[in-house]
């Protein structure tokens, strides 16, 4: 996982992961990189990054740190396959 910060600041560093994520070739036809909006009771709503174990090198690259399974509700898809958060949705 990995917090962006700010959602509404964090565009910089998203278009990064995008951009890394694209370097993987054929290895992103099967996965995703996830994202959700949570707030914290901030002002503002940080944008989280998950990455599956798949893509651990990615996650390694960016500063993400392990977390375990993340709740399907709210997830988006950062860049890859929209097919991951089904099977995140069938694996609850």
């Amino acid at each position: 996982m990995a917090n962006l910060g700010d959602a509404m600041l964090a565009g910089d560093e998203l278009d990064r992961v995008c951009a890394l994520f694209g370097q993987l070739g054929d290895r992103n036809a099967t996965t995703a990189v996830l994202m959700r909006h949570e707030n914290y009771g901030g002002l503002h709503c940080e944008l989280m990054l998950y990455f599956p174990p798949e893509l651990a090198d990615l996650a390694a690259c960016v500063g993400a740190k392990p977390c375990g399974r993340p709740d399907s509700s709210g997830l988006g898809v950062a860049v890859g396959s929209r097919q991951r958060i089904a099977d995140l949705r069938a694996g609850e």
